[in-house]
């Protein structure tokens, strides 16, 4: 088994003490629990043997996630408050792909995952992951959000839906913007909305579904942007 006895990065925040649990891959990194570990032919293998490939999620923690209410970051045991750290368009129709987090897992994600924390950062593409996208549940929009929100909830509900299940979370009862690792301003989070829509408004296909989303889009910029 490799329990990846690496170094930790200098440029990272400070390791919460769940996140410092984890292990560390070759890069430095904290590796999550819902990564997937592959052997030298990127096939599948148990936590922990081979690599940690960061790009896929493991589904047998997504479901173990879902079924024992643990953190979807460091695996350990929710409280009553959930977090999901989820893009601007996730905020309008209040819907995700992957299991909640720790408060304080998520805010560590969004200021120390290089996905998360850097509106540049382009999500590296290869065979591997075009073999996986066919295995992701839902229309998955191919793009860094610029900014992140920490949607703080108290319930979720999976729902099946193309090719697996996702998730639609609750009312929040906070909802906190990031960019940069930084907080976002309410000139930064509009802006990526603006970005997102066209591609939630690709799929609609009625009148009723574009007066949907544009209702949706209205509550999350009066009731939960930064107010400045």
């Amino acid at each position: 088994m490799n329990t990846c006895p690496h170094k930790l990065r200098s440029d990272l925040p400070p390791l919460t003490p769940r996140i410092a649990r984890l292990p560390v891959d070759e890069r430095g990194y904290p590796v999550p629990f819902f990564v997937q570990w592959v052997d030298e032919k990127n096939e599948p293998t148990d936590p922990g043997v081979g690599r940690p490939e960061f790009r896929m999620m493991d589904g047998r923690k997504w479901r173990r996630c879902v079924k024992e209410k643990l953190c979807w970051v460091c695996g350990e045991p929710l409280g009553r408050f959930m977090a999901f750290p989820i893009g601007p368009m996730c905020c309008v129709n209040r819907v995700t792909s992957e299991p909640p987090s720790h408060l304080e897992c998520a805010q560590w994600s969004v200021k120390g995952c290089p996905f998360l924390s850097r509106p540049n950062m382009v999500r590296r593409e290869d065979e591997l992951t075009e073999a996986n996208k066919g295995n992701v549940a839902g229309v998955m929009i191919e793009r860094n959000p610029g900014v992140m929100a920490i949607w703080v909830t108290k319930g979720y509900r999976p729902f099946k839906a193309p090719n697996g299940y996702l998730i639609a979370i609750y009312d929040p009862v906070s909802v906190d913007w990031f960019t940069q690792g930084r907080p976002a301003t309410r000139a930064e989070v509009m802006q990526a909305i603006c970005d997102g829509s066209p591609a939630l408004q690709a799929v609609c296909k009625t009148a009723e579904e574009h007066y949907a989303l544009g209702s949706a889009v209205g509550v999350v910029v009066t009731k939960y942007l930064p107010k400045q």
